[in-house]
């Protein structure tokens, strides 16, 4: 029987070790998109106490603990930091199979240097452990990142925002760490939503534009803010869609849908995807302009809890896949995009995970000379980044498309302990590669190997993205 989360942990064989132990884990961490705070980092943040760094604001423990039968005061409510952890601390023994245990547990090991196993029995004891080192200046949000070996994070940045926070971090010669934008301009696009008359005000006003009246009028506010997120650094795009949709329109249709919803008319969903094609095909050709990468979320079904949602509103855990998402609108969308020279760098996450290989044959359409692996894969997450979900992106993509041009994890994470899950992504792609190797399916070619490795941890998406870091 093997010891529980070792240094082999989730390495079965010879080579699986040698890849990981000699190559991925020296390799640095580069994590594109995420949802940490740039305020805290600015702030340089320090946690009271194991609580605030769980279970502030993750509701992937929100879900298992309401799954548990936890009272809502323990996730989301009024109750003690401590009592909380307590609660978190006797669901996570029963996490069986379940990534939540894998995660905790390593966070526990490689920030807190504690190697048992967190239940109700344990559980004072974590406490008094954690509370104790995070206490210490080491332990501050920029040491934690530090410590990590991230050398850039890519926060996820509405239009409006000022991005004060970025240029304090820029400025403060005393963190070296690159901490970048990422345009997410979703509240421009939805225009199906009540607030969104609010939010094309809030626009305005950041843009310096006056009043947004007409289609035209919302391009070039955007436009603005594009230009000042990249004087700010930013060079990825990021888009949380129910699909990727191809509703072709002209502009005198597009921008009577506009001005009918400025009017107060919430269109129907006929219109509601023409407008969202039209938005997309618009922010896409920036982007080629611009040099950024467009990547698009989608197959989420959000908010499915109303009771829940008017209490908590969203990202509190009541989101699950969609499991409609018609490749041959995401093909034809592409191919509007690639027809009229707008095409950017393009990374597909879909939430569904039987997707793997209708985007790896979609993808294949589209490459060309002008990136390596110009449109992606990207790697499972949410619902599919535990050990199931990432063999199956990752073997799904190694079949139909090329494996070694991937640009691998992020931590799509409001936590700064997330960065372990880098580490749990690079020991299942070395388990991977490490099977091949065993099964006689690929040699025992150590230099290339390595270098697939390190390339797909960390160097590809220095390349890719073309972010101000030093490539091997």
């Amino acid at each position: 029987m093997r010891k529980f989360m070792d240094e082999e942990f989730l390495l079965f064989s010879e080579p699986a070790s040698k890849l990981y132990h000699e190559y991925a884990e020296k390799t640095p961490i580069l994590d594109y998109h995420c949802h940490i705070s740039p305020k805290e980092i600015a702030e340089d943040r320090q946690f009271d106490n194991i609580a605030q760094v769980w279970l502030g604001g993750d509701h992937y423990k929100w879900r298992f603990m309401r799954s548990c039968g936890v009272e809502e005061k323990y996730c989301t409510g009024d109750a003690s930091d401590h009592d909380k952890f307590i609660k978190w601390a006797e669901c996570l023994g029963k996490a069986i199979g379940n990534p939540l245990y894998h995660w905790s547990h390593l966070e526990l090991q490689r920030y807190f240097d504690y190697h048992g196993y967190l239940n109700a029995d344990t559980a004072e004891e974590v406490w008094e452990l954690c509370n104790k080192k995070l206490a210490d200046p080491s332990m501050s949000v920029r040491n934690i990142i530090k410590k990590s070996g991230v050398t850039l994070i890519c926060t996820t940045d509405d239009p409006v925002d000022d991005l004060a926070y970025h240029k304090a971090i820029r400025e403060d010669t005393s963190f070296d760490v690159k901490v970048l934008p990422a345009w997410r301009p979703d509240k421009a696009m939805n225009l199906e939503k009540p607030d969104y008359t609010d939010y094309l005000e809030k626009l305005a006003v950041a843009a310096g534009t006056g009043k947004i009246s007409s289609w035209k009028e919302l391009r070039d506010a955007l436009k603005i803010r594009m230009e000042f997120f990249k004087e700010q650094g930013c060079v990825v795009s990021d888009h949380a869609l129910e699909f990727v949709m191809y509703a072709p329109a002209s502009d005198e249709e597009i921008e009577k849908i506009f001005k009918d919803r400025l009017e107060g008319k919430i269109p129907d969903k006929e219109d509601e995807y023409r407008f969202k094609t039209a938005f997309m095909a618009f922010v896409a050709g920036e982007y080629v302009r611009l040099n950024w990468t467009m990547q698009l979320h989608y197959g989420c079904k959000r908010d499915n809890n109303s009771r829940m949602f008017e209490k908590l509103g969203p990202d509190t855990g009541y989101d699950c896949i969609n499991n409609y998402a018609p490749s041959s609108q995401c093909a034809d969308f592409l191919n509007m995009l690639e027809s009229r020279g707008s095409l950017p760098r393009t990374i597909l996450y879909s939430l569904n995970p039987a997707d793997n290989e209708y985007i790896g044959t979609v993808i294949g359409c589209f490459q060309d000379s002008t990136a390596v692996a110009k449109i992606q894969h990207g790697s499972a997450w949410w619902f599919n980044d535990h050990i199931k979900g990432m063999t199956d992106q990752i073997k799904s993509l190694a079949s139909l498309g090329n494996l070694s041009g991937f640009v691998g994890m992020l931590t799509d994470s409001r936590s700064f302990l997330s960065y372990t899950r880098h580490e749990y992504f690079r020991r299942i792609l070395c388990n991977i590669l490490g099977e091949w190797v065993e099964k006689g399916e690929y040699p025992e070619d150590y230099k290339t190997l390595g270098e697939i490795v390190e390339n797909i941890s960390y160097y590809n998406a220095v390349r890719y993205f073309g972010f101000p870091l030093e490539d091997k």
